[in-house]
């Protein structure tokens, strides 16, 4: 189930809110009226998508939809009586995936949700997929300058020094990664002769 967070300063908005989400299926995992909470609420409770009003005591809802979105806790999505086109490409500036104006029907909260969600999903993969590729072409610099220093130190080839960090690695049920580290730091070399 769909968990969120809601963020509105006006407790009717927020009880029928809360409502409307229930009876869409959704879990309403905590709520506050002012925005400086937004960031510990959300820390805290880790939901799934973030709905906040513009107008807030505290901090408005672009500030914290920045805050959760500079450390990717969740989907966020805008809910405001201002439809002014200013306040849309500072929403989507603070990374807010979704922006519904006031009053709205209940038929566009889902949609305007789910959107947000897929949103989020895709940029967290491609997050974790550009995360994973540095991490690669780290242990690629690695590799390279372990396996230069074993042909400069122990005259190997390119092969054969490859060949040393890779089974050293299988042998101690290491990564290549690591090897490849206590080659660069001196610590390791291949036994002479």
């Amino acid at each position: 189930m769909t968990r969120i967070v809601i963020a509105e300063d006006e407790a009717i908005i927020r009880l029928d809110l809360r409502e409307s989400l229930e009876d869409e299926g959704y879990e309403v995992v905590g709520e506050t009226g002012r925005g400086d909470e937004v960031l510990d609420l959300v820390r805290t409770l880790e939901p799934d998508l973030v709905i906040l009003d513009v107008k807030m005591p505290g901090l408005d809802g672009i500030a914290a939809a920045r805050l959760v979105n500079e450390e990717r806790l969740a989907a966020t999505l805008i809910l405001t009586a201002f439809s002014q086109r200013d306040l849309i490409v500072q929403a989507r500036d603070a990374g807010a995936l979704a922006y519904l104006v006031k009053p709205f029907q209940r038929s566009d909260l889902v949609p305007a949700i789910e959107v947000a969600l897929g949103r989020f999903a895709e940029m967290k993969a491609l997050h974790d997929q550009v995360g994973d590729l540095e991490d690669r072409l780290e242990t690629r610099k690695l590799l390279d300058r372990a396996k230069g220093l074993l042909m400069d130190e122990c005259g190997l080839a390119e092969q054969a020094a490859f060949r040393f960090v890779q089974t050293t690695a299988m042998a101690e049920r290491s990564t290549m990664r690591a090897v490849a580290q206590r080659v660069v730091d001196g610590d390791l070399r291949p036994p002479v002769g």
